[in-house]
């Protein structure tokens, strides 16, 4: 078996270590040729047992980065004071 990840996890392991990437920055670390099919494909992927979201600011220059947080989960029966 190979140890090589795919494009699509190197993309998450560098999301999830707290950094953002445009669809430029992706292609020239990871290849990934189709950014916005990828984010999709992880959004769904990490977003779906409600620990992470996929969020999305504008640069300085107008392009899109992607960012991933991860969600705290708060129970809604605790009283904070």
């Amino acid at each position: 078996m190979s140890n090589t990840k795919t494009k699509k996890r190197q993309v998450i392991d560098f999301l999830a270590s707290g950094k953002g990437l445009t669809a430029a920055e992706a292609k020239s670390r990871f290849g990934v040729n189709n950014f916005r099919a990828c984010m999709s494909d992880i959004k769904e992927q990490v977003e779906g047992y409600d620990n992470w979201s996929i969020e999305t600011e504008t640069t300085n220059d107008g392009h899109t980065r992607y960012l991933m947080y991860r969600v705290a989960l708060v129970c809604p029966t605790t009283e904070v004071h």
